[in-house]
């Protein structure tokens, strides 16, 4: 026949069987002819086999055998691959070519594993040499194949699938999988697709013969390895083929004499490449397991110990085959907020770019969370921001309230270029819009938040109370170098006791305090505007609560994600939402109680405390309780008042009320505000959160058309940061200089002229 011209003979349906000496006799099925020349393509091939068995194209791979070698499939996966088979063939008439379903490939690779492994000093071809004689131009098969074997293994659980001699405690799938490895090297003129198919092949040979080897040469060309062991004659010699990248077992002296592979106790040589295989295998059964989980099992499982950072690279290396392409994020936003609002109808998503289609900001609210924060809480909202990891700087900004049992519930979130006043004033904006409600809300937020536009001209007739951790930093900071560590303490205690007391008297006590201890301290706070953090002057209602980060519960695993796209990030985000709505739904229903735990519990606490107490009728509702010290406060149980002032700060009876009330014989709950009943936290969580996106969905390919660019990248913001100086002193004033010659102040004695 001329040359470039063959008849490929194609075979479907039939069976391999292995021979004594390794070689493969395929039985069985049927044939068809076909044609092909230098002008065929693969795709047209694929096509016209698919027509004659009624094959779907992606069903089925196209193998077939180089000339004098029946031990080692090739695949045909492209253009080149076949125009490599014309090369090959090419003095001959026709050719045998293969035609392999994916059920069939793995029962025959379960066939002749359990076949070759009564053969082990017999030099017969390994189920991996499937895996590495991939195609001749270089495209291997996915590694996944053998992890393939392994799964119907463990699904069929037949006993000759393997060496019956593996335990029966750990009688799985994984444990068969390295016994399987034994075969993974079988001899002289055994093939491989590439140098790295063969360097796997000896890893696991190694693991699974329990023996170390060290490279004696080891390059894209040659490789040499021998036994560790001193003394061992254990040795293999391979080198690539010339013209293309197959690699051939030249040479190898398969006899040990260290013992190998009769102890447990060896531990082989483990290669990264190899650990993130059995990384791979691992996190297909577990997606969410954790890399010092994975080393625990593989520990278990191979019986060696692969490294915390070679599990960890492995982890990662999965993670990012299963991404979305950073930049692309970014541009799958817009259909990422139209399915939110689709798959949640009444929620809020809102997408704004620049003039250059770059990511400006993304606002995001559920139905589900306005529901449950008008239906539920408190009218009490919570601003906090913190840092996303990200490639580009990007910032979340949120909105929290707390249900009844004083849980963090998430109302809305945004993502934003950059942190700044523009920015916080249009979330509150699009916040408003979300809440549509005319009732006064209080906001716990840092002072610097709406500093230049107050959140009082959004909500009207809000309050805005100031985060006191923020302040108490912030006082530390500026009183820093006047004082000691001891002495900054003392004053920070009697600020947080001056934001506690609920009356106007215990206030002026505490900052009576401060000024005897420092009067820039006392000047700093009587300037940081008590009216927004102290309880005596604050006019809205915070129910005791004086800290903005109460979020940081629930977002804090942010900071610790990796880097991921942006559209990753968010379907995190809402999928934690969700799993939060669910559980907290769900744990409700066990509750006997009027008021949820948490309340119930400081509902006993003021019991025990108004057993204390003496209560005497001053007029109508009004009471007068004694302490065992003689102090008095009055209780009005009609106007839900007490002196004290907690019952009207927490919308909760104090011990001074809980005295009355029981002295009265009246019911304690029916004088609790209905935020802290367990009908109101289920009315909070009433409402379902649906997902966005399943995290298994393949992986998008980068889309033709741009809507959304990544963010601009900003100039860090601030200072330079100052190199710090441990152990320096913090005193009011700086030890003078002394010298021990002449006894004089402000030099020492290297710079003394008295005695120089």
């Amino acid at each position: 026949m001329a040359k470039g011209k063959l008849i490929a003979v194609c075979q479907s349906g039939g069976k391999f069987t292995p021979g004594s000496d390794g070689s493969l006799s395929y039985t069985g099925g049927d044939a068809h002819a076909i044609r092909i020349n230098t002008d065929s393509k693969f795709d047209e091939l694929k096509a016209e086999v698919a027509e004659m068995w009624k094959y779907d194209p992606d069903s089925f791979t196209i193998k077939y055998f180089l000339p004098h070698n029946n031990k080692t499939l090739i695949t045909i996966s492209n253009d080149q691959d076949l125009q490599h088979l014309l090369d090959f063939h090419g003095n001959s008439a026709t050719v045998d070519v293969y035609v392999l379903t994916n059920v069939n490939q793995m029962s025959d690779q379960l066939t002749m594993s359990h076949s070759r492994s009564r053969m082990v000093d017999e030099p017969v071809t390994s189920p991996d040499s499937f895996t590495h004689a991939a195609s001749v131009s270089g495209d291997t098969e996915q590694l996944d194949w053998l992890a393939s074997i392994a799964s119907v293994s463990r699904d069929m659980n037949h006993p000759n699938n393997l060496t019956p001699e593996a335990p029966n405690d750990k009688d799985n799938g994984l444990q068969k999988l390295v016994k399987s490895w034994e075969n993974c090297l079988t001899g002289l003129d055994q093939q491989f697709n590439n140098v790295y198919d063969f360097r796997v092949a000896l890893n696991r040979f190694s693991i699974a013969h329990g023996f170390k080897y060290t490279f004696k040469t080891n390059n894209a060309r040659y490789v040499i390895a021998t036994c560790k062991a001193e003394g061992c004659p254990w040795s293999i010699q391979a080198a690539r083929l010339s013209t293309t990248k197959l690699f051939l077992i030249k040479k190898m002296s398969e006899t040990h004499s260290c013992g190998a592979g009769k102890s447990s106790a060896r531990c082989p040589q483990v290669s990264s490449k190899l650990v993130k295989i059995l990384v791979k295998e691992k996190l297909r059964d577990a997606p969410h397991a954790k890399p010092r989980e994975i080393a625990d099992e593989i520990l278990q499982d191979y019986g060696f110990k692969a490294r915390y950072s070679q599990v960890w690279r492995g982890v990662e290396t999965v993670k990012e085959k299963h991404q979305v392409p950073y930049e692309e994020g970014y541009n799958q936003l817009p259909s990422l907020v139209k399915q939110m609002v689709e798959n949640n109808p009444g929620s809020i998503a809102t997408l704004f770019t620049r003039e250059d289609l770059s990511f400006h900001r993304l606002f995001v609210s559920f139905q589900a969370s306005l529901h449950g924060f008008k239906n539920g809480c408190r009218p009490l909202l919570f601003l906090d921001t913190m840092t996303i990891k990200s490639n580009y700087q990007s910032e979340l900004l949120t909105a929290t309230a707390l249900d009844g049992n004083d849980g963090v519930f998430p109302v809305a979130f945004a993502v934003v270029d950059v942190v700044n006043d523009d920015n916080w004033h249009w979330f509150l904006v699009q916040l408003k819009s979300a809440i549509s409600t005319f009732q006064p809300l209080t906001f716990v937020a840092d002072r610097q938040i709406g500093f230049k536009k107050p959140i009082s001209m959004i909500f009207k007739n809000s309050h805005h109370s100031y985060c006191l951790r923020r302040l108490t930093d912030k006082l530390k900071k500026d009183l820093d170098i006047l004082y000691t560590e001891e002495v900054l303490q003392v004053i920070v205690t009697h600020f947080y006791d001056a934001a506690c007391a609920t009356t106007l008297d215990g206030f002026s006590k505490c900052i009576e305090n401060i000024r005897n201890i420092s009067l820039e301290a006392c000047e700093w706070i009587l300037q940081s505007g008590p009216e927004h953090w102290a309880n005596a002057l604050f006019h809205g209602s915070r129910y005791g609560h004086f800290k903005a980060d109460v979020a940081e519960t629930f977002y804090t695993w942010v900071t610790e994600l990796p880097v991921l796209p942006i559209v990753k990030l968010i379907e995190t985000i809402c999928h934690k939402m969700m799993e939060l709505v669910k559980t907290q739904l769900s744990d409700s229903g066990q509750w006997l109680t009027k008021l949820t735990p948490l309340l119930e519990y400081k509902l006993q606490q003021d019991i025990l405390k108004a057993n204390m107490l003496k209560v005497s009728v001053s007029h109508a509702s009004t009471f007068e309780v004694c302490d065992s010290l003689g102090a008095m406060d009055v209780v009005n149980i009609d106007l839900w008042d007490c002196s004290c002032r907690e019952w009207q700060l927490k919308g909760f009876p104090c011990c001074h009320a809980v005295a009355v009330l029981q002295w009265s014989e009246r019911s304690l709950y029916d004088y609790c505000s209905e935020y802290y009943t367990v009908d109101a936290f289920r009315l909070t969580y009433s409402n379902s959160i649906y997902p966005v996106a399943t995290a298994d969905r393949p992986v998008q390919k980068k889309s033709s058309k741009i809507e959304v660019r990544p963010p601009p990248l900003y100039p860090a913001s601030g200072p330079p940061k100052k190199r710090r100086i441990r152990n320096r002193h913090k005193g009011p004033f700086k030890r003078p200089l002394h010298c021990s010659k002449c006894q004089g102040a402000g030099h020492n004695r290297a710079t003394c002229r008295i005695f120089s």
